[in-house]
């Protein structure tokens, strides 16, 4: 929906099926999988029907149609003015009787819209309307024909278009308010910290001009305020209908939503929507049940409750988990769902990286579907580069196809099977071209192997849209992931490795049963003969991936403290080159952090021979300035190693180490150990949930010991990662192993030195810090200097 202010009434501009999804949608809430066509599938299907017609066929027919300022409009499949037929024509896969009822209803209210169009175009008293569903698998139509006359088509149009009036005219209000008051909004925060105002001017000038914007900037000015006032205030000037801030992790939420209620508390009443987007298992009511009306009560007649409970929320105005599932309690819908909804008509949202640039991102699908001009802030962005590779890859293991096998129905066991024997052809072919290598990067994935998973996806989808009330198991989750790999093996180029791994080790399968027509011993299947295998799609490069959606935003925004250096990310991320960058210097001064080299070798092969240094150095340097500590190591196995040894050669000083799998709770236990008055050294692990995102002020923390130089391990894998990087980018070893493992150390020292007031020591304990190249990527505000031998004055 657009809107246009006019001197008197707001006129907004609709979509049909926009309008029709609005108004006409009823029923449950039924998220029960069935396969549905691709969008290129629905595309050539729409061309196919329209090819199929003679001569006199009209394709996609621009139409309009005005109601008390409404403007709807759209483009109608088709229109014989021979036979005065309109078609609309709907794509599936399956039986066509499986299409559920509500969804049928949602079709024919855009046919009549469009019925009604046509008419007044065109001048005519009836008109034929049909409904086509295609089906993409067979080529086949199965068409649905009505005859009406025009009137009956132009009273369903204005009830349409009559309830729809008044909630556009509402949000047409809300808007111009909403941008009245952007317009003369005050900084909540007075006066500016030192960097704020330059950073704020920036992220402004960014949004305003419609221009990405690479923003590194540090502890202690903030950043969050510093992006979202900005970003709010250019929103009336750019005409922009959204903003987004995403985070990396829950507590990059909280911080946006503590400086958003900042804003609105500069005005009583602040006319600013803002919502918050959660995870499903965390907005979930009914953990215990399946998401349709035949099992959860708030998805049964979810429709029919929704525009009661759309209504409440946008009064509400503030959005966040707490005030959604109060208000989706009260009107007995899915909180989650609800949320989904309110996304279109929210001004802020804040969600996870996830709603903007996965594959299936509801954020990014919604902003080319709508249209919207759109501001996109993203939080701790050197976090993006590492999700967006996770985002973009899949992997397939052969155990899990064999352990599934017998818990599959038997008209999929087939398809199966045939995927078994491709899993043994691959590695047989692999273990007599490399007998003596575990892991390998395939140029490309056989023909033959494609070939087999795309019939085993095509059967699982017939499977399942024939049987849509079953309860599928251990099919579903195998399923998922084949179609994930097989479509991103369809973009599979340089930008990712493809990876063929044959451990050694042979984990237990469980017992399967072979087909009739596979017999034990079959060369082409022998469980007992077949080592394990794993086909990984691993992307190194999510570039070609998020380009679309940096395109799509109005204004990208990415701010961290750690962005150095800037090509790294720009190249990684597909930043375009007219990327602005702004480093905003450090508010901290160089008196408040000491931080000293201690000289010694953290690799493995020297680890054994420097571990009396380390806990030397370690344990006087706590012992001279007492407080708490945090400790961070390359691995757990090097963690347990130095603990260990702390202990025995410093059993009066506290220590607690991270686990290997912690939940919540625990991890809010291990952060309570550093108290105001505590003393003693937290063990974790570089680059893990401790060593970023913590807030330790004042003498929570005094200090950190690193000891890695946060490299990524020297392996096959990453090897063949820098050849890739270097053939790219011409910097492979630095983009693979130096870039990555400096800025996770600069977070974790991070954690020393959170206010102006704060004071600290790092040590880092790797002698390779002494070296210029390392030493160039610390914070530029630091002094490093060598420590002194154990035992001297510092």
């Amino acid at each position: 929906m657009s809107l246009v202010d006019e001197p008197s009434t707001p006129v907004c501009t609709v979509a049909v099926r926009a309008l029709c999804e609005f108004v006409a949608r009823q029923g449950d809430l039924d998220l029960r999988f069935t396969p549905a066509p691709t969008a290129l599938q629905g595309q050539e299907g729409h061309a196919l029907v329209a090819r199929r017609r003679g001569p006199g066929h009209e394709a996609e027919v621009s139409l309009s149609g005005d109601f008390r300022g409404l403007r709807v409009r759209g483009r109608a499949d088709g229109y014989d003015a021979g036979r005065n037929e309109l078609e609309e024509v709907k794509t599936f896969r399956g039986r066509v009787e499986a299409i559920a009822w509500n969804h049928q209803a949602l079709h024919w209210a855009q046919v009549k819209v469009y019925g009604w169009l046509m008419c007044q175009a065109r001048g005519l008293t009836s008109i034929t309307l049909t409904l086509v569903y295609f089906d993409v698998m067979a080529q086949t139509e199965h068409p649905f024909s009505e005859s009406f006359d025009a009137l009956t088509l132009q009273s369903f149009f204005e009830s349409l278009c009559g309830r729809y009036l008044h909630w556009a005219q509402g949000e047409a209000r809300h808007r111009h308010q909403r941008d009245a008051a952007l317009e003369s909004l005050d900084f909540p925060q007075k006066p500016f910290r030192p960097g704020q105002r330059d950073m704020a001017a920036g992220v402004y000038r960014a949004c305003v001009q419609s221009r990405p914007l690479l923003v590194q900037a540090p502890t202690g000015i903030g950043k969050t305020l510093g992006t979202v006032y900005p970003a709010l205030r250019a929103m009336p000037v750019r005409g922009t209908d959204k903003l987004f801030f995403l985070t990396a992790k829950t507590p990059g939420r909280r911080v946006a939503l503590e400086a958003l209620q900042r804003v609105r508390a500069t005005r009583h009443g602040f006319p600013l929507r803002v919502l918050e987007l959660v995870a499903r298992d965390k907005a979930c009511e009914h953990k215990d049940k399946a998401c349709h009306g035949q099992s959860c009560p708030l998805a049964q007649g979810f429709y029919d409750r929704l525009p009661a409970a759309r209504e409440a929320a946008a009064q509400a105005q503030w959005l966040d988990q707490a005030a959604l599932r109060d208000i989706a309690r009260a009107h007995q819908v899915c909180p989650y769902y609800l949320g989904h909804d309110m996304a279109r008509w929210a001004d802020v949202v804040v969600g996870d990286y996830n709603y903007y640039f996965d594959r299936s991102a509801m954020l990014y699908a919604l902003t080319a579907e709508s249209a919207w001009r759109v501001s996109v802030l993203v939080d701790e962005a050197h976090n993006l580069y590492s999700r967006a590779c996770a985002m973009y890859s899949a992997d397939l293991s052969q155990a899990e196809a064999l352990e599934t096998r017998s818990l599959v129905p038997a008209s999929i066991r087939p398809r199966v099977d045939e995927l078994l024997n491709q899993w043994q052809l691959l590695l047989e072919a692999r273990r007599r071209a490399a007998p003596d290598s575990a892991w390998q990067v395939l140029d490309e994935l056989p023909e033959a192997w494609i070939r087999t998973l795309q019939r085993f996806n095509s059967a699982v989808g017939e499977y399942l849209n024939d049987h849509p009330t079953d309860a599928h198991g251990a099919l579903l989750p195998l399923y998922f992931r084949t179609l994930s790999f097989a479509g991103l093996a369809a973009e599979l180029g340089d930008h990712s490795l493809c990876e063929l791994d044959i451990s050694t080790s042979r984990p237990a399968l469980a017992a399967a049963a072979p087909s009739p027509q596979l017999a034990l011993g079959d060369p082409l299947f022998d469980p007992a003969s077949t080592g394990p295998g794993m086909l990984t799609l691993r992307n190194i490069v999510p570039a070609p991936f998020l380009a679309p959606r940096l395109k799509a935003a109005d204004a990208m925004i990415l701010f961290s403290a750690t962005l150095n250096p800037s090509d790294y990310y720009i190249d990684l991320l597909g930043l375009p080159d007219g990327t602005q960058r702004l480093d905003i210097p450090s508010v901290f001064r160089a008196e408040q952090l000491e931080v000293r080299v201690v000289p010694l070798s953290t690799r493995r092969d020297d680890r054994a021979a420097s571990l009396d240094t380390l806990v030397q150095a370690l344990g006087e340097q706590a012992r001279r300035a007492p407080g708490n500590y945090m400790a961070f190591f390359s691995s757990f196995d090097y963690m347990e190693m130095v603990l260990r040894a702390v202990q025995a050669r410093w059993p009066e000083l506290p220590v607690w180490s991270q686990a290997r799998q912690m939940d919540e709770e625990s991890r809010q236990r291990w952060l309570q150990r550093f108290d105001t008055d505590g003393h003693g050294v937290g063990f974790a692990v570089l680059g893990g949930v401790f060593s970023e995102g913590v807030d330790l002020p004042g003498r929570r923390l005094v200090g950190a010991f690193i000891a890695t130089l946060g490299l990524p391990q020297f392996d096959d894998i990453n090897r063949t990662i820098s050849e890739r990087m270097q053939a790219r980018f011409g910097r492979g070893h630095d983009y693979t192993y130096v870039f990555p493992g400096l800025q996770k150390v600069v977070q974790a020292a991070g954690r020393v030195i959170r206010t102006e007031t704060d004071t600290g020591t790092v040590l880092l304990m790797d002698e390779r810090y002494l070296e210029r190249r390392y030493r160039v990527l610390l914070p530029d505000w630091w002094r490093v200097r060598p420590a002194g031998p154990p035992g001297s004055a510092q």
